[in-house]
């Protein structure tokens, strides 16, 4: 969750700067005023109030409370409302897991234009997850929220020309797609591009994007690429998969045997 979901300009006469500067040095500040707009029926404090409470962000976290909150905000056709409500019955965020219901939610915000959503439901149909498995139908959600600058539906591109799925594989064009989600901040983008850059030997471009997957990269992620790179031939990229390696294991206690028997060759898409 950032600063974004939760600045309601419409509560607050100050900057969005101020108001981050404000959040940052006491988060219940905004939970309080959040939580009065919600109660009055803010569509933007309803979105807010569920983030806090999703994320237990200067309240308690009640993950049923936030799911009952975008709910209500869904109530006014809000995409972004929309979209958690089938982001929360997807995860099982607050309500039992339901695949299926999370796909008709995620296709209400993606009518609209939300690029979340489309790529929430591209993702559905690229797994087969609620729905049947339907590579075209994913493609043409990526490539509609690529076009609005989502860079984790452009990395879903360059796995599509990457592997041709439902287009014609092309290595030179993966890579375009990759190096778009990687100066976004895709860490799955920054890690496809420095795989395709050491397999061409540009081992100084390689390591620039390692490291900023890394850097950016949920635990379990590392893991998997802190395998990979461990025993890799370059000393930068053994290097990096050996920090990997030790910032995985610093909060998920698990020996390399046991990451070694759960990682990937590859890491997820």
């Amino acid at each position: 969750m950032t600063a974004r979901h939760i600045y309601l300009p419409i509560l607050y006469p100050q900057t969005q700067e101020e108001f981050n500067q404000r959040l940052a040095e006491s988060p219940e500040y905004a939970a309080r005023w959040a939580r009065e707009g919600a109660v009055e029926g803010r569509l933007e404090a309803q979105l807010a109030w569920g983030y806090m409470l999703l994320n237990g962000h200067g309240t308690a976290r009640d993950p049923e409370a936030a799911y009952r909150w975008f709910g209500h905000a869904a109530r006014f056709g809000a995409p972004e409302a929309l979209n958690m409500v089938g982001r929360c019955l997807e995860r099982g965020w607050g309500v039992p897991p339901n695949a299926a219901a999370a796909v008709e939610w995620y296709r209400r915000a993606a009518d609209k234009g939300h690029s979340w959503a489309q790529y929430n439901l591209g993702c559905q149909y690229l797994h087969g997850n609620g729905v049947a498995q339907d590579y075209r139908s994913a493609l043409s959600l990526f490539v509609r929220s690529a076009r609005q600058g989502n860079e984790k539906s452009m990395n879903k591109l360059g796995r599509f020309r990457e592997e041709g799925w439902h287009c014609r594989a092309r290595l030179d064009a993966a890579r375009r797609w990759y190096e778009r989600a990687a100066v976004r901040g895709c860490f799955r983008g920054q890690f496809h591009l420095a795989r395709l850059l050491a397999d061409s030997n540009d081992i100084d471009g390689a390591v620039r994007w390692f490291s900023a997957s890394c850097n950016n990269a949920p635990l379990p992620f590392c893991g998997e690429v802190g395998m990979m790179l461990a025993p890799h031939p370059d000393a930068r990229l053994a290097s990096i998969g050996r920090e990997a390696l030790a910032r995985a294991n610093q909060l998920v206690p698990a020996s390399a045997g046991a990451l070694a028997a759960t990682a990937l060759i590859r890491p997820g898409t």
